[in-house]
């Protein structure tokens, strides 16, 4: 693994057209890239087609990186390459879903109608999961497919030629607890969300704890996390976009 230092001076010569310093630094970090989109398998994405996705997305975070956001380079290559993916899993606003997750989902659907009519009640998620013998996860993922996705990578606001993305307001914030809350325009954001809200921030997105482990941290299911993570970006969202 290069220097750090050697990593900065590659994004520097990257960043000035240097064809060469871009390939070395895919080369350098194709393990960090390989590790973002395990995540992903699964999703009805073909793992060579993640990987591309993957590296188009850690090239814009070669493109974008500047020292002044005060984070690690793989700190903001990360979410970089992982809005790339849910960029590509988007089409004007729409998941572009895999025929297999559609015809999940439609299995889902008839299941639930069925469950709702003899016990008078909607099936958990532990109970769809169970009849399909599936992840809970992938019941939200795949209920979810239709509609759309909440990310880091939500505009900010509406023109298309000055947007800023929600992530890029979360990387010049730092990468300290401290430096998140003295932002200004993150204080009055993260003073909408309560104790468990921010520390689900500060682990998701500035320690790159997956939503497992941040489950494991709270005592709670990786679905809840992953259901709180969609609310708490959509109240960040409305409280920056006042901000711009």
């Amino acid at each position: 693994m290069l220097p750090y230092s050697d990593t900065i001076s590659l994004i520097k010569l990257a960043q000035e057209g240097d064809e060469e310093a871009k390939q070395k630094l895919i080369e350098e970090n194709s393990p960090l890239v390989k590790s973002v989109i395990k995540r992903f398998k699964g999703k009805g994405i073909e793992y060579d087609d993640l990987y591309q996705l993957g590296c188009v997305g850690f090239l814009k975070a070669i493109k974008n990186f500047k020292t002044e956001y005060n984070v690690k380079f793989s700190t903001y290559a990360v979410p970089m390459v992982i809005g790339e993916i849910k960029r590509f899993m988007r089409d004007d606003g729409e998941i572009k879903v895999s025929r297999a997750i559609k015809s999940l989902n439609l299995k889902i659907s008839k299941f639930i109608e069925s469950f709702v009519k003899e016990h008078m009640r909607k099936p958990t998620t532990k109970e769809i999961a169970a009849e399909f013998q599936i992840d809970e996860s992938e019941v939200v993922f795949t209920m979810d497919s239709s509609k759309m996705p909440i990310s880091m990578y939500t505009t900010l606001d509406d023109d298309s030629s000055h947007s800023q993305f929600l992530i890029d307001r979360f990387m010049q914030a730092g990468e300290n607890d401290d430096s998140v809350i003295d932002n200004i325009s993150l204080k009055e954001a993260l003073s909408s969300l309560d104790e468990r809200d921010k520390k689900i921030v500060l682990l998701r997105f500035f320690r790159d704890k997956t939503q497992s482990e941040i489950a494991s941290v709270l005592n709670i299911s990786q679905v809840q996390v992953s259901r709180l993570e969609c609310k708490i970006i959509e109240k960040m969202r409305e409280k920056l976009k006042e901000n711009i």
